[in-house]
Formats: structure tokens, sequence, C-alpha cells
């Protein structure tokens, strides 16, 4: 239980993080099958479901409400070790998704999978170094809780997705920062008893939930479907954004405090990275 926990907080601080896929870190701890099947079977096996899935999304929600502000801070302050610390952590899993393939060969098919899905996420990466600045309003109102509904399932749809980052396509789709704005609103509201504030946040926060509950479903259905018919091909689409994860974090560092404390730094959090992954991997 605790370690299933401790695995949803992994997958939580993933979540917040832009260029950071949460699907790649329950690929990486060998739970994103297991994740599929269980989404998809709730309803029919909805104990044995919500035994597995429970834990997950506790943790979650934990590193959501513990780290959002931490990360934030250590992204701005110490961006160069801290992404090298995400490297870490994706590139430890590439030994776990491996395994799935290692004995099914390798043809054109597979080929043409990695490559399409990695220029997908260095796209993704290159797309938004292209994007304004414009930002989606937080505003209480029935057009704004419907634009947060349909951005939760875009976003969900996205997280779920190995090597897509769905705060990324938060970034992409202007409502990153005004999301992060709901949820630190939602947190100081509840600690303060400010009952207006609460109800507020809630407004946009409530739809967009929803959103992402949609969405999660939705593409669960789609990818146990895919699985289920080009199972290799799909692993190799994965290990395709796995890879290409490392390249999109990299591309979006900010490296002008580069010096070399901070690349003895980098190397000694991209291990730490690389060792929690392998500590955290399979059951």
């Amino acid at each position: 239980m605790l370690k299933r926990i401790l695995q949803g907080m992994v997958v939580g601080i993933a979540n917040i993080i832009p260029g950071v896929s949460g699907g790649t870190m329950l690929v990486s701890m060998g739970l994103y099958d297991q994740l599929i099947e269980s989404i998809t079977h709730l309803f029919r096996d909805w104990k044995k479901s919500l035994r597995f899935l429970l834990p997950i999304f506790i943790g979650a929600g934990l590193a959501l409400v513990l780290f959002a502000k931490l990360f934030e801070y250590l992204l701005a302050a110490w961006p160069i070790p801290t992404n090298l610390c995400f490297c870490g952590l994706i590139i430890g899993s590439l030994p776990f998704i491996a395994a799935k393939v290692k004995h099914n060969g390798f043809d054109a098919s597979m080929a043409v999978c990695f490559v399409l899905f990695f220029g997908i996420v260095v796209g993704m990466a290159l797309l938004e170094g292209k994007t304004g600045s414009a930002q989606a309003s937080t505003t209480p109102g029935l057009v704004n809780a419907l634009l947060f509904f349909a951005v939760g399932v875009i976003a969900a749809a996205t997280m779920v997705i190995p090597g897509v980052s769905g705060s990324m396509m938060l970034m992409l789709l202007g409502y990153y920062e005004p999301t992060l704005h709901l949820i630190s609103s939602f947190i100081s509201s509840l600690l303060h008893l400010d009952w207006t504030g609460l109800m507020a946040a809630c407004a946009d926060l409530v739809p967009m939930g929803i959103g992402i509950g949609v969405g999660i479903f939705g593409i669960a259905r789609l990818i146990e479907w895919v699985m289920a018919k080009w199972p290799t091909q799909t692993y190799w689409a994965i290990i395709g954004l796995i890879v290409a994860s490392p390249v999109a974090i990299l591309m979006g560092t900010d490296w002008s405090g580069f010096s070399l404390w901070i690349l003895i730094a980098g190397i000694v959090t991209f291990a730490a990275g690389w060792f929690v992954a392998s500590r955290l991997g399979g059951e």
C-alpha cells in the first residue's frame, strides 16, 4: 500500500512538470498495463480495480498538494539539475519497457512506430517553444467551466499516454499557469477556511476534474484495444515516446546558468533519478 502511494506520488510529480510524462513513470514502475486494465474493468471488477487505483490516485493527489510549489521553485532556481533528475527517472525506465519487446524481433512497422512517436514528442517540444503567452481566464462562468472541462479531457488523455506530457499540453493550450493558480487558490482558501474563494476555485476545478475522468477512461479503452491488436508495435511506439522525452525536456531547459558545479549537481541528480526509477520499478 505504501509503495503504491509512493509510486502514485512519482506519477503526480511527473504530471506537474511540463515535458515529463506521468504515463512514462507508470511504464518505468511496471504499472502501466495494470492501470489500463483497472480503468477499463472498473465496473466489471471494481474491488480489484479500486485496490490498485486508489493508492495511485491518493499518491498523485498528495504530490499535487505537497510538491507543486516546490517543483515550481526548483525549476525556477535550479532548472538544469532538476530537469536532469527527471531525465534520469525517464531513462531509468527503459530496461522495464525494453523487456516487453526483447524476444519479439524488429521489423519496418516497429521502426515506423518508434520514429513516428519520437517525432511527436520532439515536435510538441518545438511547438511549445513557439506558442504565445495567451492565458485562459479563471473567472467563474458557464463558458469557462465548459472550457475547463474540455481542457481536462484533452490533458487527461495525454497524461495516460507514455512520453506525452499532460502539463505540456496544458501549456500549449494556455491553461498551465491558470490551472496552477486555481490549485494554489483552492489550497490557500481551504487552509484559511475562505468558503467564497473555495467555491470560486471549485467552479472551474470541478468541471476540469470531471473532464479528466472522462479523458482517462476514454483513452484507456483505446489503448487497451490497440495493445490487444498490435502489442509489439505499441511498445515500440512507447519506447519512441520515452526516448524522446529527455530530448524534449533538455530542449526546454534554461541553460543560462550552466557551470561546472551545476553540471556536477546535474550528474548527481540524474543518477538519483535513475536510482529511484530502478527501485520503484515493477511490483
